[in-house]
C-alpha cells in the first residue's frame, strides 16, 4: 500500500512539474509575441489589400487560404530554421533580419513609388484586367503568402530573440509554435473581421429606416472605404518603420552602433524638450525616423530590385511558372 501512496506522490509531482512547464511555455509565448507588436500590426495592415477587387463571398475561403499558408510558413518551414539557426549559426540571425528588414523597406517605398508613378503599373492593371477570376485569385494568395512569409521569418525570429537563451530545445520549439499560432489567429481573425465589417454593416441597416442599428450600419458601410484606405497607409508606413527599425537594431547589434545611437540620442532630445509624455514622444520620433531611414533605403533598393534581381529570377524561373 505504502507503494502505491508513493508512486502516487511521484505521479502528482510529475504532473505539477508538467503543468508547470506548459504555464511557462504559454507565459515565454505570449511575452515573446508581444514583442513582435511591430511586424504583426504590418501584417494585419497589409493583407486586406489582397482582397480587393473580389466577390464577398471569396472573400473569406481567401483570408483562410492565406492563413493556411502563413501557418505553414511559421511551422513548418520558419520554426524548424529558427532552431537550427539558434543552434547552429546564432551570428547569422541578425544579418538574416535584416535582409528581412530591407525586403519590407523595399515593399513599402514601392507602394509609395506606385502612387508618385501610377503610369508605371498601368500595363500590369491590363494583364490583371485579362485574368480569369480563378487565376487573379490564386496570384493574389500567392503573392499575400508571399509577402507573408518575410513578415513571418520576421516575426518568428523577434519572438526567438525574446525567448530565455538558457531554455531546452523542446520548450524553445513549443513556444515558437504557440507564438506562430496565436499570432496567425490574431492577424487573420482581424482581417476577418475588416473585410466582412462592410457586410455586416449592410445587414444592419436594412433593418430599418430608423433607430440605433440601421444607423450604426449605415455608418459602417460609409466608413469601410475610408478604413480600408487609412490601412493601406497604415500598412505602407508600418512596412518601412519595422523595416527601417529592424536594419538600425541590427547594425547595433553587429557594431555598428551610430546610427542607432544617434536616433536614440534624437528622440530622448525631442522628448526632453516637449518636457510631457516622454515616454510617447521618444517612441514616435523613433518610430518616425526609422520610417524615413526605411523609406530611403527602399527607394535605393527599386532599382536594384526592377533592373537586376527581378530580370534574374525572371531568367531562372521555369516557364511553366510564368503561364500562371
Amino acid at each position: 500500500m505504502s507503494g502505491l501512496v508513493a508512486l502516487l506522490d511521484d505521479v502528482a509531482a510529475i504532473a505539477k512539474v508538467a503543468s508547470a512547464s506548459v504555464d511557462d511555455v504559454m507565459g515565454q509565448a505570449v511575452k515573446a509575441s508581444s514583442k513582435a507588436a511591430g511586424a504583426v500590426i504590418d501584417d494585419a495592415a497589409v493583407t486586406p489589400k489582397y482582397l480587393t477587387g473580389f466577390s464577398a463571398k471569396r472573400e473569406l475561403p481567401i483570408v483562410w487560404k492565406i492563413a493556411r499558408g502563413s501557418l505553414f510558413n511559421k511551422l513548418v518551414i520558419l520554426l524548424p530554421v529558427a532552431l537550427l539557426l539558434a543552434a547552429f549559426a546564432p551570428w547569422a540571425i541578425s544579418p538574416l533580419l535584416m535582409l528581412g528588414g530591407l525586403y519590407l523597406c523595399f515593399e513599402g517605398a514601392e507602394k509609395v513609388w506606385q502612387k508618385i508613378n501610377p503610369s508605371d503599373h498601368h500595363a500590369k492593371d491590363l494583364v490583371k484586367e485579362k485574368m480569369s477570376a480563378a487565376k487573379l485569385e490564386e496570384k493574389k494568395v500567392r503573392g499575400a503568402v508571399k509577402t507573408d512569409f518575410i513578415l513571418s521569418a520576421e516575426i518568428m525570429t523577434i519572438v526567438l530573440n525574446a525567448l530565455p537563451q538558457d531554455g531546452s530545445i523542446w520548450m524553445t520549439a513549443l513556444s515558437l509554435a504557440i507564438a506562430g499560432v496565436i499570432i496567425t489567429i490574431a492577424v487573420y481573425g482581424s482581417v476577418a473581421v475588416i473585410v466582412k465589417a462592410d457586410d455586416v454593416g449592410l445587414h444592419m441597416a436594412a433593418r430599418g429606416e430608423s433607430g440605433v442599428i440601421p444607423a450604426t450600419g449605415r455608418f459602417i458601410v460609409k466608413a469601410m472605404p475610408v478604413f480600408l484606405q487609412v490601412l493601406v497607409v497604415v500598412g505602407t508606413a508600418a512596412m518601412v518603420w519595422v523595416g527601417g527599425s529592424i536594419i538600425m537594431h541590427g547594425l547595433d547589434v553587429l557594431g555598428w552602433s551610430w546610427p542607432y545611437d544617434t536616433i536614440h540620442a534624437i528622440s530622448v532630445a525631442v522628448a526632453g524638450a516637449v518636457g510631457t509624455f516622454e515616454g510617447a514622444v521618444q517612441w514616435f520620433v523613433t518610430a518616425f525616423l526609422d520610417g524615413v531611414i526605411g523609406l530611403i533605403l527602399g527607394f535605393a533598393m527599386i532599382p536594384i530590385v526592377t533592373r537586376m534581381i527581378s530580370p534574374l529570377v525572371a531568367a531562372i524561373r521555369p516557364a511553366s511558372s510564368d503561364a500562371t
